[in-house]
């Protein structure tokens, strides 16, 4: 249960932030971010996919059922990796003695999943650490050019209910209660605070704008993905409108199309470091390139505008 949980998270909050018996000065100058994202058109697409008129998961059919969104693992782990560069360097410039370099030794925390998929098909739709998703999330942690680490990927997952992926306006709420669930692994915000990453397809908006209204001490930002079930060739030529960004009690809700975008975002607020956006344009170009996309596509088109705004 919730508590089980959160004990257990509060441990890995704990064991993450490192403690050295011969260092007096706290730690972490800086909470650690924790991602929390959605699956369908969040991590990966949809397809769109209905059976019977209601959306298994999504309605993006821009990519297929199943792809990863380019640069979406990168993004989420220079999220992840900002605060640990950030207490390191301030750690260095404050308390270093030439003759003693220490590191502190923190570890990004892992990708907390909100997802509205039945925790009653959990066997069906668990998400396993051998699942695609899990070994793409870990591999990237293990390749960083930046304090790689076999230790970052898929940690707690929070489920919907049968119910509510039927009734579709159920969603948010479950989501935001669930959220309620995770924060409790460090009530105070001093270790963890958190980045939510959805959609604009799954009522992930009202779960998102709740979380800054309720929690702005700890929720730093919410990202959403701007999916459509409209097929690309009907897009006009500057692309899908992309909402601008708002601000929630000071707090900022963003909405992008790609990884480029929400990176070139999260570098202006100050969440990833400029280099980390840089990796994170490289990530997206490699996967199309690697993914033989043609350049003409809608994919190439929206990365390469996001690049060009950033």
């Amino acid at each position: 249960g919730a508590s089980a949980f959160s004990s257990r998270a509060a441990t890995t909050a704990a064991s993450t932030t490192g403690s050295s018996s011969s260092s007096t000065q706290p730690l972490l100058t800086y909470p650690l971010t924790q991602v929390v994202s959605d699956i369908d058109d969040t991590l990966k697409s949809s397809g769109g996919v209905q059976v019977a008129g209601v959306n298994l998961g999504g309605i993006d059919v821009q990519y297929e059922r199943g792809d990863f969104y380019p640069g979406v693992f990168q993004f989420m782990w220079e999220l992840s990796l900002h605060p640990v560069t950030i207490n390191q360097r301030h750690y260095d410039d404050n308390f270093y003695e030439k003759d003693s370099a220490f590191s502190l030794q923190l570890t990004p925390p892992k990708v907390a999943v909100l997802t509205a998929r039945a925790e009653e098909f959990k066997a069906a739709l668990e998400i396993k650490e051998g699942s695609k998703l899990a070994k793409a999330l870990r591999r990237t942690g293990e390749l960083s050019e930046v304090n790689p680490t076999k230790d970052w990927g898929i940690g707690p997952v929070l489920y919907g209910s049968v119910s509510e992926w039927i009734i579709q306006d159920r969603k948010g709420l479950r989501k935001f209660n669930n959220f309620e669930r995770l924060i409790e692994q460090d009530p105070t915000g001093q270790i963890l605070q958190y980045v939510y990453v959805g959609d604009t397809g799954e009522l992930d908006q009202e779960a998102g704008e709740t979380m800054l209204r309720e929690y702005p001490e700890v929720v730093k930002a919410v990202f959403l993905h701007v999916v459509s079930s409209d097929p690309p060739s009907s897009y006009p030529p500057s692309g899908i409108p992309i909402p601008s960004p708002k601000l929630i009690n000071g707090r900022p809700l963003v909405f992008f199309r790609t990884y480029v975008g929400a990176a070139a975002r999260a570098t202006q607020l100050g969440l990833m470091e400029d280099d980390g956006l840089m990796r994170v344009v490289e990530e997206a170009e490699r996967s199309l390139t690697e993914g033989g996309v043609p350049k003409g596509s809608s994919k190439w088109i929206d990365i390469e505008r996001d690049i060009e705004m950033a």
